[in-house]
């Protein structure tokens, strides 16, 4: 058995539900899940070398009053501007990966773990994993999400949206498909069948 095995991803596009449905594994299966975003968080603290060549980058805006890192207006700058963000992502990623690959390393190769990586595809981790959920809904549904989860305009919301891989592209290379267009108990339904097949 390959240490990765039973490894599951979790992808999919911006506010599609993947904090849903990997809640809903952590608390119905008990699975540990392990999340991208917060290891991308850790990167970046206060003190951390990537901080330091962020706050470098872009100056003293970029903080916040408490020494933290300003997040809305890094996204401000990096979602509108392509090579800036391909430039953070790179500075972020191979920590992230480092995070998880010592995670796997870790594990016992009979552990079932749950990897949340909402980039998975752009950050070329496919290979840490051994099935990815794809979890998408409406480009509509994703946009009112936004925009009431990160009190995002409208036009905020596209731009996030539109900086990802389109999640059509997402559905075609993922092996599993998780549909969240209605609610959640639809979802886990879902993904109760997926576990039990």
């Amino acid at each position: 058995m390959s240490r990765k095995q039973a490894q599951i991803g979790i992808t999919g596009g911006i506010a599609t539900g993947k904090s849903t449905v990997t809640g809903y594994l952590e608390e119905r299966y008990g699975l540990p899940v392990f999340d991208a975003d917060s290891y991308a968080r850790e990167a970046v603290k206060p003190e951390s070398p990537l901080f330091e060549r962020i706050v470098q980058r872009y100056g003293e805006s970029i903080q916040l009053p408490e020494g933290g890192l300003n997040r809305q207006e890094l996204g401000e700058i990096v979602f509108k501007n392509p090579v800036e963000r391909q430039w953070l992502e790179e500075q972020i990623h191979p920590y992230v990966r480092d995070r998880l690959q010592t995670i796997l390393n870790q594990s016992s190769p009979q552990d079932t773990l749950v990897f949340s990586i909402p980039l998975l595809f752009e950050a070329q981790m496919s290979d840490l994993v051994a099935e990815i959920w794809v979890v998408y809904c409406s480009e509509e549904q994703q946009i009112e999400r936004l925009m009431g989860r990160n009190h995002l305009t409208f036009e905020q919301a596209q731009i996030r949206i539109n900086s990802q891989m389109p999640l059509a592209e997402k559905c075609r290379l993922g092996d599993r498909l998780l549909n969240n267009t209605s609610t959640p108990s639809q979802l886990f339904v879902q993904i109760d069948r997926i576990l039990k097949s």
